[in-house]
């Protein structure tokens, strides 16, 4: 059965849902009621991201709260709806996809007049689904929900998670799993495959008033310029640049850059087969479905313009095509300054000179020559000496090549080590959501519904900067087990 509105005291509900996307015409949507879940309960809230919703721990941990959690309770003025989009999978057109198992409930605007919408994952079937159930289990969620905020700390743009609701209901992949439910939150959900698919269809009104709502909402810098459309591609252009060049310098692996998983923000967005470098080799591939490697570590970058290139072709119904063109060259040079400017970070230089790209292409090229880890490197390079990183390389003979020039690029600009080793230090996370860390939470949660342990790694990942001593092996190496997982797009 349906879920259906209830009335509710909490500020969640009093404050009222808007859903301005439901404002357009049927064409970009379908609505839908999530299917609720048989004795739902609570397995994490972020209290974080609670609070972007002006929400308090009561209110999280009441029963009502839940229940929209689960898609069993739909709140006043939410017009819950899947939305359409389509997309290019691994490089090859879908000319339909949309929300197969994500329902957009609606929006609120918080104390701070801030806007966000909330969707549910995995909240059953939609007219998108193809064949597909429509839910999502926890093992998928637990991962998205953690590196969702895990990311958040670490500075990079992202969708937010609010928190997760557990049933024992039986969900089927590889093998059978129990069912979950994801609300996250995000400005928008709009991706490059919702303008894809109107351009596919020759719908180039439905096009235009896409634009023209994603312009009113996200850009209104662009509004009221002769040139909007083309201002509108350039900031998603170099919004894109700078978000692929953070993952770059942090060593994130997205594992699925297919358009559809493209925010128009510049927003991290579906997290699914991801990692975080561990052995730094550029050629990694974190996605085990990735037979060719489409989405290596190294492609991101490449594959970023690429599936930017889509969308400007998506848009040349309102751009010139050779707008569209010198919109995307932007794309290199944001992408350049910005990766340039966080690797300096990284290496704790405070001004730009000619030879840092050298210094630190030759950097990655030796913790690629020894697989080094990465976050365990930088993190080792922040301390008060070069010591614990060399103990880190296989060559230290070449390692003391590399320092030996670093000690000069420093002495260049007279860094003053203690500042210098301070700034590092915020920049170079000490722990990251690794798979192994991720797996344990997992199967502490499915073998005995034990969550304590993602509430752990929620708060740990929360400040990924600091020391926290009681976590030290949190921040060590992976154990040889953790050889064996394998992420793929089921995950």
């Amino acid at each position: 059965m349906p879920a259906t509105p209830q009335n509710s005291n909490m500020r969640l509900f009093d404050n009222g849902f808007d859903n301005r996307f439901a404002r357009l015409p049927p064409a970009f949507y379908r609505r839908i009621d999530p299917t609720p879940l048989a004795a739902p309960y609570l397995v994490s809230v972020s209290n974080d991201a609670a609070a972007l919703l002006d929400l308090d721990a009561a209110e999280t941990h009441s029963e009502r709260f839940l229940n929209m959690l689960a898609g069993n309770l739909v709140p006043p003025g939410a017009e819950p709806l899947a939305m359409l989009y389509a997309g290019h999978q691994f490089g090859t057109f879908v000319p339909q996809l949309g929300d197969g198992r994500a329902i957009l409930l609606g929006e609120i605007v918080n104390a701070k007049r801030e806007r966000w919408t909330l969707q549910l994952k995995g909240a059953g079937e939609t007219p998108f689904s193809r064949t597909a159930d429509g839910r999502a289990v926890l093992r998928s969620t637990i991962r998205e929900y953690l590196c969702s905020e895990a990311m958040h700390a670490l500075g990079i743009p992202t969708t937010r998670a609010l928190g997760i609701a557990g049933a024992d209901e039986p969900v089927y992949r590889e093998t059978p799993e129990t069912a979950a439910v994801l609300l996250r939150l995000a400005p928008s959900h709009v991706r490059f495959g919702s303008f894809e698919v109107f351009y596919a269809r020759q719908q180039h009104e439905n096009l235009k008033l896409l634009a023209d709502h994603v312009i009113e909402e996200h850009f209104p810098q662009c509004l009221g310029t002769p040139d909007a459309y083309e201002q509108f591609l350039i900031e998603v252009v170099e919004r894109t640049a700078r978000l692929i060049a953070q993952w770059q310098a942090v060593g994130f692996c997205h594992g699925v850059m297919n358009t559809d998983n493209m925010s128009i923000l510049g927003l991290t967005l579906d997290y699914g087969p991801f990692g975080f470098m561990e052995a730094f080799n550029p050629g990694h591939i974190c996605n085990h479905s990735d037979d060719q490697g489409r989405y290596a570590y190294e492609n991101q970058p490449y594959i970023g313009l690429w599936n930017c290139s889509r969308l400007a072709q998506a848009l040349t119904p309102l751009i010139d095509a050779e707008k569209c063109n010198a919109a995307l060259a932007r794309y290199e040079g944001a992408f350049l300054e910005k990766h340039a400017a966080l690797m300096r970070a990284k290496l704790g230089l405070a001004q730009a000179m000619e030879g840092d790209d050298t210094l630190v292409s030759d950097l990655l090229g030796l913790l690629a020559e020894h697989g080094t880890d990465y976050t365990i490197f930088f993190r080792a390079l922040s301390r008060d000496s070069t010591d614990a990183a060399r103990d880190l390389m296989a060559n230290r003979s070449a390692f003391d090549a590399w320092a030996t020039r670093y000690a000069s690029r420093l002495a260049a600009e007279s860094s003053n080590d203690t500042d210098r080793h301070a700034r590092m230090k915020a920049v170079n996370p000490k722990y990251v959501l690794r798979n192994h860390l991720a797996q344990v939470a997992i199967e502490k949660a499915e073998q005995h519904k034990d969550f304590s342990e993602i509430d752990r790694l929620l708060a740990l990942l929360q400040h990924p900067f600091d020391e926290q001593p009681d976590f030290e092996t949190y921040a060590a190496p992976p154990p040889d087990w953790a050889k064996d997982i394998a992420v793929s797009c089921s995950s």
